[in-house]
């Protein structure tokens, strides 16, 4: 099975953590200025599917 193979090296999931931070931090700034909607689900998603790899893909061990 393919999903057997798929887990996360210690650097991605850090790429993974900062792309997260980064796109929070950013839906934050747009909510807060009452910005464009669609920057919104941009950054919302961007977030969420971030912190979704990483609560439910397996990091990798030694």
């Amino acid at each position: 099975m393919l999903a057997s193979h798929l887990t996360l090296t210690p650097l991605t999931a850090t790429v993974l953590i900062f792309l997260a931070v980064l796109a929070g931090n950013r839906y934050r700034r747009v909510w807060k200025t009452e910005g464009p909607r669609w920057q919104l689900w941009l950054f919302g998603l961007l977030a969420a599917l971030a912190l979704l790899t990483l609560a439910f893909v397996p990091m990798q061990t030694a």
